[in-house]
């Protein structure tokens, strides 16, 4: 039974506030040591490296960059770039041989570079809040997501597309590693990705603020580019296969739908985030 309080929601959605919440009051415990996944090597707080010559550079330009690898032998006009660029920040540059490169990799397509990081830090949800009180922040809360790699394209569509950060459930999300650091193609160094607690907590303090959240749901009342997603907004994207929990679904003012037309009866999570973050961008005007 939808009680009151919903229901004044979803009436307020067909007139949505022009982006006015105050500003936030929100504190994180300090995020606990990454783990490995999906095949990643183990990675620590104070250790974690990123590979491939785009992600490189992304990070370089962030100043975020501790030391630079780059493999013996002849190299292109890219690395040397790389290099060179490294070296004009103080940086210091090794070249090593490409098998241990290979192997300081462990799997992760490398191109001849990599880079040990300055340690990670998760964005605090409420100085990014306050960063863009006044407008219409989107923000991408993820729900149980499992692949790290699906996490770094999540991120890099969603800076590339605007959004103000990506969301992470403290016990519900992948680590940030070396895999999603490399999907991400450098995006990791710009867009805030905040660590938060209980989801419902989150997502009801979010309420309070003015945002409204959006649950991407097979089964969701209207098409995503028919839905409203005007004003401050949370966009809810769940596990891959099991989609968005039932839970956190209850949370939502209202789910939308991806129409599916082929033989195919979904699309990657990730592919289905970007659809509906760069809507919510164009009805920005964006």
């Amino acid at each position: 039974m939808q009680t009151k309080k919903q229901s004044n929601r979803k009436q307020r959605r067909e007139k949505p506030a022009e982006g006015r919440f105050p500003s936030a009051r929100h504190t994180e415990k300090r995020p606990p040591k990454r783990r490995s996944s999906e095949g990643d090597r183990p990675v620590k707080d104070d250790s974690l490296m990123t590979f491939g010559r785009n992600s490189v550079t992304e990070f370089l330009r962030a100043d975020r960059v501790r030391r630079v690898y780059i493999k013996e032998g002849r190299k292109d006009e890219r690395l040397a770039r790389i290099a060179e660029e490294a070296a004009s920040r103080g940086l210091p540059v090794l070249e090593i041989p490409e098998d241990k490169l290979d192997a300081m990799a462990g799997g992760v397509v490398h191109q001849g570079a990599a880079a040990l990081l300055k340690p990670y830090e998760y964005a605090d949800l409420d100085r990014v809040l306050s960063d863009w009180e006044g407008k219409d922040p989107i923000l991408i809360l993820l729900d149980g997501l499992e692949d790290v790699r699906n996490l770094g394209a999540i991120v890099r569509t969603a800076e590339c597309a605007g959004a103000a950060a990506v969301l992470l459930p403290k016990h519900k999300s992948p680590p940030v590693t070396a895999a999603a650091m490399k999907t991400a193609a450098g995006a990791f160094a710009y867009l805030p990705v905040c660590q938060t607690g209980n989801i419902r907590q989150t997502l009801e303090g979010l309420k309070e603020k003015g945002f409204w959240v959006v649950g991407a749901d097979m089964d969701g009342e209207s098409l995503y580019y028919d839905a409203n997603l005007k004003g401050p907004l949370v966009i809810v994207m769940g596990a891959e296969g099991k989609g968005v929990s039932s839970l956190t679904r209850k949370l939502c003012d209202f789910c939308v739908r991806i129409p599916m037309k082929g033989k195919v009866s979904s699309l990657n999570v990730s592919v289905a985030a970007a659809l509906l973050i760069y809507e919510a961008a164009k009805q920005r005007g964006e």
